[in-house]
């Protein structure tokens, strides 16, 4: 595998921005690990990160590189910063940098990269999940899959959540979102956006999701599983014990990988 660390230019968000890239090579003799060349455009999962991290969080807190290593694939991995990959109320238009900017750009740069939706997976935690499955949802004409891990995608019931349990973190939601009433129903709302897109009965993703039973925001999974299999989407969840930590979601992206390729292969 070949990893990239890359600083680039956002005409969208008008600033330098950063993102780290596995690519495929096919490699024999490192010490552990052989590396599998992608023998054709590459598949490509965006990997996203949850509030606190960046680019370089996937690299630190599990072994991303050496799980594709045998699947010849890449791997996308930007920073997003604090914006709930939305464009926010006070101007700054991360979801369109995201949506649209940004896969031009890596396939500018990697013209080996398939531009089919098909080949296209967006995958994140927590903050990260909601953006894969905003994804997903809101740009299905450009990914094909959606996975989430741990990620608050009952948006809503996050936000009036925080305001009884964490008023410190109001201020930040209201300038993402606006208020819980200018998000509700909106295209930052999960649930009304898979409402509107399953209502067009085209370009539905593959949806994915994992959350622990101990997790904050497993109640919220529970709600937006079962409406989106209430309207039809093709859906994939597991639960099981676990909280909001990185072992779960070290081992969950082997999952998601799996169920995302549709190989039983062992990704140790």
């Amino acid at each position: 595998m070949a990893l990239l660390h890359v600083n680039f230019f956002s005409n969208v968000l008008g600033m330098c921005m950063d993102m780290d890239v596995i690519l495929p090579q096919k490699t024999h003799g490192q010490i552990g690990m052989e590396g599998q060349g992608a023998g054709g455009r590459y598949k490509t999962m965006y990997l996203l990160h949850g509030m606190s991290d960046d680019q370089t969080i996937w690299q630190r807190r599990t072994s991303i590189e050496r799980y594709v290593s045998k699947l010849g694939i890449a791997v996308v991995m930007p920073t997003t910063h604090l914006a709930f990959y939305t464009d926010t109320t006070y101007g700054m238009k991360y979801w369109t940098f995201l949506s649209r900017e940004l896969p031009g750009i890596c396939r500018e740069f990697f013209p080996q990269m398939s531009d089919k939706r098909q080949d296209t997976l967006a995958a994140g935690l927590s903050m990260g999940g909601y953006g894969a499955w905003k994804l997903g949802l809101g740009a299905s004409d450009t990914f094909g899959a959606a996975a989430s891990l741990s990620g608050a995608l009952d948006i809503v019931e996050d936000y009036r959540r925080n305001m009884t349990e964490q008023p410190e973190n109001v201020p930040l939601f209201a300038g993402i979102f606006g208020s819980v009433e200018q998000l509700e129903g909106s295209d930052n709302d999960l649930l009304s956006m898979a409402e509107r897109l399953a209502g067009q009965h085209t370009n539905l993703p593959r949806l994915y999701a994992w959350c622990g039973t101990e997790d904050f925001l497993y109640q919220g999974n529970l709600k937006a599983w079962q409406r989106v299999k209430n309207l039809g989407f093709d859906l994939t969840s597991n639960a099981a014990p676990g909280d909001h930590q990185w072992k779960y979601w070290d081992a969950q992206i082997k999952e998601v990988l799996g169920w995302w390729l549709g190989t039983d292969m062992e990704l140790d």
